[in-house]
C-alpha cells in the first residue's frame, strides 16, 4: 500500500523555520502497531493518520504518535493536518470552521483566509490544573539549573498533553536554559507530564513571550514550537492574573534555540477559553509506501 504523505511546517509562512508535523492521508487499514512504527520513523516531535470520522459533526479523525506513544490531542499537529486536509481538498470549512475528532473528542477549529495567507486556530481542549508540590518545584528548578518565578507558582496543566508549565526571569535567562533531560525524563514519567514549557516575558514588542517546551519522556528534547505548550502557558497566565482583564489577545515566539522562528498567535477569553493559531507551509508532498 502508497499512502499520500506531507511533511507541513506550523507556526511559519516561511519553509523550514516552524516546527514540522508529518501527515499520512487516507491512513485506513493501518493499525497502532503501524502507526507507532512509522512516527518512530519519521522521527519528529508528532506524526499523524487522518481518518474517517466516527462522531457527529466531525469533519474528519486524527491519530497523533510521538516517536514513542499517542497523544489525545496536540496542538501544532493539529493545526498541520488541517492545513494538509484543506490543501488536498479532504475537507472544506463550514463558516470558515473545521471540527476534529481526536482522543480528547471533538476540537474546533477556525480558517480564516485561504492559499498561503491561510490562518489556522484550535480550541485548546478545556484544561485542569494543579498546583506544583515544594518538592517538585524545586526538581524542576534542578532539571533547570534555574529558579522559578514562584510569586506565579508552577502548575501542571492537563489538556490531553500534560505540562509543567513555570516562568523564567528573562528571554536570556530562558534561552540560556540547558536542562538535564535524564533527570527531566524520570520526573515527567512519575508526574504523568507529558513534558515540561517554560516562558519569559519579551522586553520588546514584536511579541509579548517567549516560550521553550521540553519533553525528554516523549524522546523529543526540545519542541521546536509546540502549540498545546503554549496553550497550557495561556492557562497558566489566566490563572495567575498575569492578563488584562477581558478577551485578551497575544503574540508569543519559540524555537530560537533550535534554529526555528516560530510565531503564534493566542486568545484568551473572559472564561480563560485558549485558542492558538498561526500559519502552515507545506515542505514535503509524495507517498508513504507501507
Amino acid at each position: 500500500m502508497k499512502y499520500a504523505y506531507k511533511v507541513v511546517d506550523v507556526f511559519t509562512q516561511t519553509s523550514f523555520t516552524g516546527n514540522p508535523v508529518a501527515v499520512v492521508l487516507d491512513a485506513q487499514g493501518l493499525d497502532t502497531q503501524a502507526m507507532q512504527a512509522i512516527a518512530s520513523w519519521t522521527n519528529l516531535s508528532e506524526t499523524t493518520f487522518v481518518l474517517p470520522p466516527r462522531a457527529e459533526g466531525a469533519d474528519y479523525r486524527l491519530r497523533i504518535f510521538t516517536p514513542r506513544s499517542e497523544l489525545p490531542f496536540a496542538g501544532h499537529p493539529t493545526l498541520g493536518s488541517a492545513h494538509a486536509i484543506l490543501e488536498a481538498g479532504r475537507a472544506t470549512p463550514r463558516d470558515g470552521r473545521l471540527v476534529q475528532e481526536c482522543g480528547v473528542g471533538l476540537v474546533a477549529l477556525r480558517v480564516e483566509g485561504s492559499g498561503a495567507e491561510r490562518h489556522l486556530y484550535f480550541s485548546l481542549p478545556p484544561a485542569t490544573q494543579q498546583a506544583l508540590s515544594a518538592a517538585d518545584t524545586e526538581e524542576l528548578e534542578a532539571i533547570l539549573g534555574v529558579s522559578v518565578d514562584c510569586a506565579a507558582a508552577p502548575l501542571q496543566v492537563d489538556v490531553g498533553p500534560v505540562w509543567v508549565v513555570a516562568r523564567v526571569a528573562d528571554v536570556a535567562q530562558l534561552l540560556a536554559l540547558t536542562p538535564d533531560f535524564g533527570r527531566a525524563k524520570i520526573f515527567e514519567q512519575r508526574l504523568g507530564a507529558t513534558g515540561i514549557s517554560v516562558f519569559a516575558n519579551h522586553a520588546h514588542t514584536l511579541a509579548d513571550i517567549e516560550v521553550r517546551s521540553f519533553a525528554a519522556s516523549q524522546g523529543v528534547n526540545e519542541d521546536p514550537v509546540c502549540g498545546s505548550g503554549n496553550g497550557s502557558v495561556a492557562v497558566f497566565r489566566h490563572a495567575h492574573g498575569l492578563l488584562l482583564p477581558g478577551q485578551v489577545r497575544y503574540n508569543a515566539t519559540q524555537g530560537h534555540c533550535v534554529g526555528r522562528a516560530g510565531r503564534l498567535v493566542v486568545s484568551v477569553g473572559p472564561d480563560g477559553a485558549v485558542q492558538v493559531g498561526g500559519q502552515c507551509v507545506t515542505t514535503v508532498e509524495g507517498r508513504l509506501a507501507g
